[in-house]
């Protein structure tokens, strides 16, 4: 049971001296929550209070399943453009409906977070490479962007899809839609976020209160069209079960799989990050289920789909926290907001929130790490790339769904055409070597040495067949023994087995000895277990290359002066003849 309540031994170890800590930083953290809650729920399609609803029973649920100290959840940009793009075309207009498919999505997300959780499946995230993350991350951002120009300029546009949305912000600013008192107001939010970025000041907080205060004291609602947040409801998130059609049944459980990926490779990454800054370990299985535990509340609760937050968590930290009391009283100081005063925001402007999500989408953007990977592997740059372009070109959804196929290509093709090498002698280097990379080295005569460098298993079973038969048509003396240098080899299965023994029997069929050098016990264990180990011989499973040379030079009778023997005046044993094999 601690196990999967790690708030309540937190609390059972709680330290009287870190209490005024973690009031001071929840209270803190409130003055945050409160103006990015609503931003990124009106990003998200929703009312602003369904922000302040999806940051205040999160934070007391993760409070009680989440293993991170500190970490600070809540609505996050990265979702913001997911949400839009399913909900928006499912909702056609209709807020209440909104409302059901983004608290459905919450409880899908949450479901399967914690599903993977107990089944242990906390390093699935870690499947989609860097390069991936990159490509995604950017394409959510200048969708999440794009999504935002029209409250910023303050206009409103009819269109669905990022391509098609920025085509229609062109044609609304051509048509001299702008509202230049919202742009103003959403300009400057954008510069004085932007500027107190990186300094100690809380700058979203300062920029949000300065245009609330312009536009109430001003009158700019009335005067010039100014569009603000309006009034909230009093009052606390009810228990509400989501109930949505059959028809959005598909398209909420996709949307809501892909908001778990992207929340979870998010808050697995900035909580190890902490973690390690503070000196705990995270249990990345329980870290799902904090997180999937968050969601459905907020599910429930009139919310919609959380993650971690890059940007509120350092200011939970800078103020001091101790433990995750300091989210719960940032929940408790929302929740006061709403029952004694509601209308102190009814004047934030729509132009100020939009200028919040866009300083949070461009710093989602990542280019100085892109630059990195196309100067070490432009394939891996041109793999971000494409990511990128299938989110801004096909929809936040589809983009993902396409990072997910890439990365699950990526990984097979490593495998399925892995590198081999034919191995050789080269003079005064310990070991055998690469003749590639090494043209100088000498190879002995009737005996190919070959080595496979990955797991050997059915997508690249025929593949090895081929590499060794052509190792050893291209042989420069005709073959008597082929050796594999299997050090790299960590698995097999059974089609590999069987290709195995297939290629025994060709071999045999050209006067060749099949042998193995340096294979992993377990896989010898495994090749004992097909049969492999009676077919081959025992005696030609060798424990290095060394070992396998000695044998064949024995065997065989032939004639062969190591560069070894030449510096040395003792002849050469069986022993001198093992050294370590070259990669």
């Amino acid at each position: 049971m601690k196990h999967w309540l790690p708030g309540l031994e937190t609390l059972r170890r709680y330290e009287a001296a870190w209490l005024p800590h973690d009031i001071f930083a929840g209270l803190v953290l409130a003055t945050m929550l409160v103006p990015v809650g609503i931003a990124y729920a009106t990003a998200s399609g929703l009312p602003g209070i369904y922000g302040l609803y999806a940051t205040i029973v999160p934070l007391l649920a993760y409070a009680v399943f989440g293993p991170s100290r500190i970490l600070v959840l809540g609505p996050d940009s990265a979702l913001a453009a997911i949400l839009l793009g399913v909900i928006t075309p499912l909702a056609h207009g209709d807020p209440a409906r909104t409302v059901m498919l983004a608290g459905m999505m919450a409880i899908v997300s949450g479901a399967a977070c914690i599903l993977a959780g107990v089944a242990r499946l906390g390093f699935v995230t870690e499947l989609l490479s860097k390069p991936i993350r990159y490509g995604y991350m950017n394409g959510i951002a200048l969708t999440v962007l794009i999504s935002q120009l029209p409250k910023f300029f303050g206009f409103s546009i009819d269109s669905e899809g990022p391509l098609r949305s920025l085509w229609a912000i062109g044609g609304a600013i051509l048509a001299g839609q702008i509202n230049w008192v919202a742009f103003g107001i959403g300009a400057a939010t954008l510069i004085v976020i932007l500027v107190l970025k990186n300094s100690k000041l809380p700058g979203i907080l300062i920029a949000v209160v300065g245009a609330t205060i312009a536009v109430g004291m001003l009158d700019l609602g009335t005067l010039y069209g100014v569009k603000v947040l309006g009034p909230l409801p009093q009052g606390l998130p009810a228990f509400v079960v989501p109930w949505i059609g059959y028809d959005d049944i598909v398209p909420v459980l996709v949307g809501g799989c892909a908001v778990a990926l992207v929340s979870f490779a998010d808050t697995s990454v900035l909580s190890r990050a902490y973690a390690a800054r503070l000196g705990y370990r995270v249990d990345p299985n329980q870290e799902m289920v904090g997180l999937g535990a968050a969601n459905l509340a907020a599910g429930f609760f009139q919310g919609f789909p959380i993650s971690s937050s890059s940007s509120r968590t350092p200011v939970a930290e800078a103020a001091g926290a101790r433990t995750q009391l300091t989210s719960v009283v940032g929940a408790l100081a929302i929740a006061l907001l709403l029952l004694v005063a509601p209308s102190l925001l009814q004047h934030l402007p729509n132009a100020a929130l939009a200028a919040v999500v866009i300083a949070a989408a461009i710093g989602l953007i990542e280019v100085a790490d892109l630059k990195r990977i196309y100067r070490i592997q432009r394939w891996e740059f041109w793999l971000a790339i494409v990511c990128f372009v299938g989110v801004a070109v096909l929809g936040v959804i589809p983009g993902i769904g396409l990072a997910i196929a890439l990365a699950i290509i990526e990984f097979l093709w490593d495998g399925w055409r892995p590198h081999s090498a034919v191995l050789g002698r080269a003079h005064g280097v310990k070991g055998y070597h690469d003749i590639k990379r090494y043209p100088d080295a000498r190879r002995i005569p009737g005996l190919v040495l070959f080595r496979w460098d990955a797991p050997l298993f059915f997508a690249n079973a025929e593949f090895f067949k081929e590499s060794v038969l052509d190792a050893v048509a291209t042989s420069p003396t005709p073959a008597r023994w082929l050796v594999v240098a299997a050090e790299p080899v960590t698995s097999v299965d059974v089609t590999a087995c069987d290709v195995v023994a297939e290629l025994d029997q060709t071999l045999h069929a050209q006067g060749i000895e099949f042998c193995f050098a340096e294979l992993k016990d377990p896989v010898k264990d495994k090749l004992k277990r097909f049969g492999l180990f009676a077919q081959l011989g025992e005696h030609y499973f060798f424990p290095t290359i060394g070992v396998a040379v000695a044998r064949y030079l024995e065997t065989n009778g032939v004639e062969w002066e190591d560069w070894e023997d030449e510096d040395g005046p003792a002849p050469v044993t069986v022993a001198d003849r093992n050294p370590a094999s070259g990669l």
